[in-house]
């Protein structure tokens, strides 16, 4: 399923450059700025990205779950592009826009820690951003990552039992019941 994929032409690596570069500039200004509309954008911008990365993260689970099927997929692959899952100029790139928006979230949600006379900031909402690069890192590896083949548990071997297992000496059966016969 991996096929050719550049990490400068991939739609979701784009999206997910211009998401960060979107939620970098409006946190930022609203948190120099921190006057009402420009704070509005702020929250809208967070809560948008925020909703995408929802959308991406359900979407890439199902489409994750589908693969698994034949591959092994494991959640760290997925969301995190851990082992070799994910080539490295896009690990790379899909990884560091989820850096960046962690710190940037992080840093303006408590550079104000004095606003307007109320508890909390509408900075904070910055904190969900991060979901928005899970997301589309999740999104990314499921379409085009490489995984290990699934193996069939039904091709092993009976002597491929772990010694003292409960199914030991037993003998493999498709049909549930014939299975159970011999436990009395």
């Amino acid at each position: 399923m991996m096929g050719v994929v550049s990490a400068r032409t991939d739609p979701i690596v784009r999206t997910n450059l211009f998401g960060t570069a979107l939620f970098v500039i409006s946190a930022v200004v609203a948190a120099v700025v921190f006057t009402g509309p420009v704070r509005a954008v702020g929250v809208v911008v967070a809560l948008v990205l925020f909703a995408v990365g929802i959308f991406a993260f359900l979407w890439s689970y199902i489409t994750a779950v589908q693969r698994s099927r034949t591959d092994n997929i494991a959640v760290a692959q997925l969301y995190f592009l851990a082992g070799g899952s994910t080539p490295k100029p896009v690990k790379r790139v899909m990884i560091s826009a989820m850096a960046a928006q962690i710190v940037v979230a992080l840093a303006t949600a408590v550079a104000r820690n004095r606003t307007d006379g109320r508890a909390g900031s509408t900075l904070a909402f910055g904190i969900l951003v991060p979901m928005f690069g899970i997301g589309l890192n999740g999104l990314w590896c499921s379409r085009h990552g490489s995984f290990s083949a699934r193996r069939d548990p039904r091709s092993r071997e009976p002597d491929e039992q772990p010694v003292g297992s409960i199914s030991e000496g037993v003998p493999p059966s498709d049909d549930e019941m014939e299975q159970n016969s011999t436990h009395g």
